[in-house]
């Protein structure tokens, strides 16, 4: 009794009453972050991904609903390092705590993917033309492989390293391609979408993001 009086008086213990709210304030709140930023410099995602967080194809936004959460984590912590360069991306990403990141990249991972995005819009390419088929068997005379042998059946995406293509908009994706064969990106693992958009050429890099686009994005991840 005398050891604990000590330690009271020392301030040596803490009521656990005293100790929750301090947890509870802690904890992000992904959802309020998302709709109206952090009041710390970021600002609501959905200005830019959508209230459902499908992207926005006229201005390149990706679509974030569905996407591993590793794998938008990792995204953020390379905006945020510089790793990953992107002048709207960059600011944000270090507006945000690790904590928030980490929040931000369960939040979407586990929203819904919007239905018309599930149903994809396939009818609208064609499955025999040229996007088709730099998908499903890739262009190995320019040792461009096969899309879908990494980013699953349709581009549904796989695990960690190989995001979704399917249901993605179009713009982006070329947008992506684009920075990897310039070199502007190289956050890829072992470097592989830099030596694969360099064999691409700017009709074939529309025709496959296209496909991409309009291929129904399953919420079920596909085997390389």
């Amino acid at each position: 009794m005398r050891t604990l009086q000590l330690m009271l008086c020392m301030g040596l213990v803490v009521s656990s009453a005293s100790v929750w709210p301090a947890v509870h304030a802690a904890t992000p709140d992904a959802a309020q972050i998302a709709r109206n930023g952090n009041g710390k410099g970021a600002p609501p995602c959905m200005a830019c991904h959508g209230a459902d967080g499908s992207g926005n194809a006229a201005a390149g936004y990706p679509r974030l609903a569905g996407l591993d959460a590793a794998y938008l984590l990792k995204q953020l912590d390379d905006f945020a390092s510089g790793t990953r360069e992107n002048p709207v991306m960059q600011p944000n990403a270090r507006a945000l705590t690790q904590a928030e990141r980490a929040a931000m990249a369960a939040y979407y991972s586990a929203m819904p993917i919007p239905p018309a995005l599930l149903e994809g819009t396939p009818g609208k390419v064609s499955g025999q033309g040229p996007g088709a088929r730099l998908a499903n068997f890739g262009h190995w005379s320019s040792r461009v492989p096969a899309c879908i042998r990494c980013h699953g059946p349709h581009g549904v995406g796989v695990g960690t390293h190989f995001p979704p293509l399917a249901g993605q908009p179009a713009s982006y994706l070329a947008n992506q391609l684009k920075a990897w064969k310039d070199g502007k990106r190289h956050n890829d693992p072992l470097q592989l979408m830099r030596h694969v958009s360099k064999g691409l050429s700017a009709e074939e890099i529309k025709a496959v993001t296209a496909w991409f686009a309009a291929q129904p994005a399953r919420a079920e991840g596909g085997k390389p």
